[in-house]
This record gives structure tokens, C-alpha cells and sequence, in this order.
């Protein structure tokens, strides 16, 4: 194949991608909707084999200096007692100091700029059409001038534009997950910078994350669908979840006036993205685009892992069908698991009775380390 790559989205997915086409000769073009890097994100973890990727790529000690002091886990109750904690690498089997839990705009950061002197970044652009034709892929861009690309990847999330213009409508292969998020900064932490503090009531928790200096909460609720809310508006989202939350927060009922005074929150579904395939013809998806784990799981950690095994398969041989198939083939028995692994996270983080929370709290006292 001719080695001419479009990559939409320079998150974690993409700028991976990026950096280790380019190392292969591919000359590569990353489009992102943003108009720069992002300065925030929650944290994530790189571990199992994004390690062994990032070591390669000589950036693990920038990763480490980036990295929030966060192991452990601590379940409050109403009056804000600790009830119970764990290790928090432990539900995940963890290969233990090792990993890296760092905020998600760090880490892609310092992904993109090890690729940036070998790829073109377009900022403040998206892709608007995709052509298909037997030698390449006729794009064209919201503000760009049209191009014409070997193989494009969609690597631009759970709401991925690319998905929906080669692959069809977000309904048919996003699924909510019967629960809703939000996270903005908030003043304080509650169990100190090295540990994540919960407090849980039926089919709710309240979290506050330390991450770098400025604490960041988290509210995780069981919820129907709602439909046709829009994700940018914030007076909606706050509506709903001062509604849900009001009266059920005990001591923490304060953090609902940060929330109301917010100017910018975090608010999505939980979802979860299933294709039958992640390739059509000279396009594929990688990242949340393909195979969104949502809250619960090791995305930032697979998408790494996707995007070494895709360049790897694309440099091994010049028949774009045959490595793209590799690819999938290979990256898809990590990603399963996970995706089965979501039940079991949501129990133990938002139990759904005050039962069920007891037995959580019981449980991690007796076998959490």
C-alpha cells in the first residue's frame, strides 16, 4: 500500500498512532476538532502492555514526572467515616508499581509531542465527508482543503465522527449502560493526595479524586435514558443531577453548590461501543471509536496497545486488508475481557441497594490488601 494515513483525533489513540507510523516512514496527518491540547482530564492508567509501548518510545520517565500519588481506594459513609479501602490497581490486576495513573490530557500530550516532529497536526478541524474509491479515500474537512488518503482512522472517541460517517448512526453501536457521569474541579480532597475517597448511597456515588493539585469529583448515578438531552448543555446537566443527588449526599451535600457554580463539568453516558468490525475498506477505528470500555476499565491502556498493534500490522505488509484484519484480530482478544469486566465495576462503585453496598463494604474489608 501507499503509506499516506489521515488520523482523526490526537487523544491517546491517535497521537500513539501517530508517533509509531511515522517511525515506519508513513507520512502522517493527524486532524483534531480542538484547537489545541487540553490542560485537564480525568486520570487514567497505563499498564499491562501499553508499559512495555511507552518504554519504547522513551517517555516513561515524563509519565512518571506527570503522574498523580494516587493506590489506594477508600469508601466513606454519610457522615464522611471511612468504612472500608483497597489497593486500587487490585480489581484490575495490576502489575503493581509499575503502572502510571496520570490525567488523560497529560498523557496525550506527552504522546503527541514524541510524534509531532515526524506528523502534520491540524488543529481546530474535523472531518466532514469520506469518499471511498478503489485507490484511496477522497476526505473532506469543516475548514480544510479536501484531501485524498491512503487509509484513514477514525481514533476520535466514544462520539466518533469518522464512525458515524463510514460506519452509520452513534445509536446503532453505542450503548448506554443505565448510568450517567459528570466530574468538574472541586476545593478539596477527602482522604488526602494519595487516595480516592467514595461515598455511595443506592444507585449513586460521590468521588473525589486528589489527581495533581486540583481535586477532582465526580458524580456516577444509575439512570435511565434520557432522551434527546444534549451532551454541551450544562444547565440541563446540572439540573439533573442537583435532582438526583439533593437530600442523598449526607455531609458532602456542599459539593452540589461547586456543581451549581461550575462553569465548565465533564457530563456523558456510560456507554459501551460493539461494531462487528472495526475496518471498511481503506478505513478503520481504534481507541474508544472501536471498542469504548466507558468509565470502568483499561482504555487509555488499550488504546496504546491498539495503536502499536495496528502501525506494527500496517509496516509488516503492503496488502491493507490483510493487516488490518491482523489488527483486529489481535487487538480484540485484550479488549473483550475488559468489556466483560463491566458488571463487576459497576457493582463494586455503585452498588445499587443499601444492601449490596454493606456486603461491598464487607467485602473489601475482608480481602482487599
Amino acid at each position: 500500500m501507499s503509506r499516506n494515513v489521515l488520523i482523526s483525533g490526537a487523544g491517546v489513540a491517535g497521537s500513539t498512532l501517530a508517533y509509531w507510523l511515522a517511525r515506519q516512514g508513513f507520512t502522517v496527518t493527524v486532524v483534531e476538532r480542538a484547537d489545541g491540547q487540553r490542560s485537564s482530564g480525568n486520570p487514567v492508567d497505563v499498564r499491562g502492555p501499553a508499559l512495555a509501548v511507552v518504554e519504547r518510545m522513551g517517555i516513561t520517565d515524563r509519565l512518571r514526572d506527570a503522574a498523580t500519588a494516587v493506590h489506594r481506594l477508600v469508601f466513606l459513609d454519610a457522615a464522611g467515616r471511612e468504612q472500608a479501602s483497597m489497593n486500587i490497581n487490585a480489581p484490575q490486576g495490576s502489575s503493581g508499581k509499575r503502572d502510571i495513573e496520570i490525567a488523560r490530557a497529560d498523557l496525550a500530550a506527552i504522546l503527541l509531542d514524541a510524534a509531532r516532529d515526524n506528523a502534520e497536526i491540524r488543529w481546530g478541524d474535523s472531518i466532514t465527508g469520506l469518499t471511498q474509491r478503489a485507490d484511496g479515500v477522497e476526505v473532506t474537512f469543516e475548514h480544510g482543503a479536501p484531501g485524498r488518503f491512503d487509509l484513514v482512522v477514525g481514533a476520535d472517541g466514544l462520539h466518533s465522527t469518522v464512525r458515524r460517517l463510514a460506519f452509520g448512526p452513534e445509536r446503532e453501536f453505542v450503548h448506554y449502560k443505565g448510568m450517567l457521569v459528570a466530574t468538574l474541579a472541586v476545593d478539596r480532597t477527602l482522604a488526602g493526595a494519595d487516595a480516592v475517597a467514595m461515598y455511595n448511597a443506592p444507585g449513586l456515588s460521590f468521588s473525589v479524586h486528589p489527581a495533581r493539585g486540583i481535586p477532582l469529583g465526580g458524580f456516577f448515578f444509575r439512570h435511565a435514558a434520557v432522551p434527546g438531552i444534549d451532551r454541551r448543555d450544562l444547565a440541563a446537566h446540572k439540573r439533573l443531577i442537583i435532582d438526583t443527588y439533593t437530600g442523598r449526599l449526607g455531609v458532602f451535600e456542599e459539593f452540589l453548590d461547586q456543581l451549581a457554580a461550575a462553569e465548565d463539568i465533564y457530563f456523558d453516558a456510560v456507554s459501551q461501543v460493539r461494531l462487528p468490525s472495526w475496518t471498511t475498506g481503506r478505513i478503520t477505528l481504534i481507541g474508544d471509536a472501536a471498542s469504548s470500555l466507558s468509565l470502568f476499565g483499561d482504555g487509555s491502556t488499550l488504546a496504546i496497545s491498539a495503536a502499536h498493534t495496528l502501525a506494527e500490522e500496517l509496516a509488516a505488509t503492503t496488502d491493507l486488508a490483510a493487516a488490518l484484519h491482523r489488527y483486529e484480530r489481535r487487538h480484540r482478544t485484550l479488549v473483550k475481557p475488559k468489556q466483560r469486566g463491566f458488571t463487576f465495576a459497576s457493582q463494586l462503585l455503585i452498588p445499587a441497594s443499601h444492601t449490596a453496598i454493606t456486603l461491598r463494604n464487607t467485602a473489601v474489608r475482608t480481602f482487599a490488601h
